[in-house]
């Protein structure tokens, strides 16, 4: 009887140690840089097959089975998108293009893309062709709070901000309303259009913070990690963030696109701090008071974890939080040549010329 509690006494002591004794080891296993902390370094394949938002009626993890059985079909619809077509083959598009629904989270986004007369040949994508898989589950979003997977909604000073932001647009019957005075639309004025499509800053929120996939093309990142700094460098429109460790944030009044980001290390964990953004950004309709946290560390050789906490009170009544895995990847970056020499901004001009001039041909206005 005394034999048997020494030897369950001894089990359970041997319990904790044997545990303490695994992580020690597995914390050992972990690349370190000359500082003692963990090696991040590499290039990472943010592409994936998992959406930012849970997608109406998809639980929140699939089954094996299910992710193999959806993926099937992804390819599918791709190898028929990718297939020769007939030069001679009969009219496909109706009149005014093809507005039918998608039926997949991708084709829902090529479609919204492209417009209803189509956007990228198959030839320029090069999208995740699998699930982000986190603690064994192969989850249906990257968010993961709120548990419904979706950003949550406008509160009433973001509704209030986003309505006069739609009355300040130009619309279809401004024209034929004289009264009404002349506003002025993105396409008046070259420095007016989005950051994105002036290759100033990728769509999406490619570089973030937080930093998301761009489910189209160009999703890798590389991070460059010295004792004082940390960038982190994206494929799309060479983006780079420099992360300053252990500093102060600027004075309020320097802000910056991808605002000011200031790193520490808790543990293995590498911990990113971002405020001072500016009001040109709009991350999901946000205002400068965005602030994010990141929180990166390895989980093995050649993954990383990457987690992100969004809050904004001008924009949510909560913050809302997502997380998935980099891959690393032996892809190389290519240098992203985005509308070389600008022609294309001199076409947007002359196109929402074009369409004031046949909207309205009594117009005068010949900017």
């Amino acid at each position: 009887m005394r034999f048997t509690s020494i030897l369950s006494a001894a089990i359970a002591l041997s319990l904790p140690m044997a545990a303490q004794t695994a992580k020690t080891s597995a914390s050992s296993a972990i690349p370190r840089m000359p500082d003692g902390h963990p090696d991040l370094q590499g290039v990472y394949d943010l592409a994936t097959m998992t959406p930012l938002e849970r997608l109406p009626g998809d639980p929140p993890v699939l089954t094996k089975e299910q992710a193999q059985k959806l993926q099937q079909m992804e390819m599918a619809r791709r190898s028929k998108d990718a297939a020769k077509l007939d030069p001679n083959r009969p009219k496909e598009l109706p009149v005014g293009g093809d507005t039918t629904p998608g039926k997949s989270f991708f084709e829902i986004l090529e479609k919204a893309g492209g417009g209803a007369v189509g956007g990228y040949d198959r030839l320029w994508l090069n999208q995740g062709t699998a699930y982000t898989v986190v603690d064994g589950q192969i989850r249906t979003s990257i968010i993961i709070d709120p548990p419904n997977g979706r950003i949550p909604p406008f509160n009433e000073k973001a509704k209030a901000r986003r309505t006069a932001a739609l009355r300040a647009l130009p619309t279809s019957d401004q024209a034929e309303d004289s009264s009404r005075p002349a506003r002025r639309g993105e396409a008046d004025d070259p420095e007016q259009l989005p950051l994105s499509l002036r290759c100033l800053l990728g769509f999406g929120s490619t570089a973030g913070p937080p930093a998301l996939p761009d489910y189209f093309y160009n999703d890798l990142h590389q991070i460059v990690q010295t004792k004082d700094s940390i960038m982190i460098l994206t494929e799309m429109i060479h983006d780079a963030r420099i992360v300053r460790m252990n500093a102060q944030h600027l004075p309020q009044y320097m802000r910056r696109w991808m605002g000011d980001s200031v790193g520490h290390w808790e543990g293995d964990t590498l911990v990113i701090d971002t405020t001072n953004f500016t009001d040109k950004t709009r991350f999901h309709g946000s205002t400068e008071n965005l602030h994010v946290v990141e929180r990166i560390k390895r989980i093995d050789p050649r993954t990383l974890l990457y987690r992100f906490t969004v809050d904004d009170p001008e924009t949510w009544d909560q913050s809302w939080t997502g997380e998935m895995t980099w891959p690393l990847t032996d892809k190389p970056i290519y240098e992203y040549a985005c509308q070389e020499g600008n022609y294309a901004l001199g076409d947007v001009l002359r196109g929402a010329r074009r369409q004031e001039s046949l909207e309205n041909p009594s117009s005068k206005d010949k900017r």
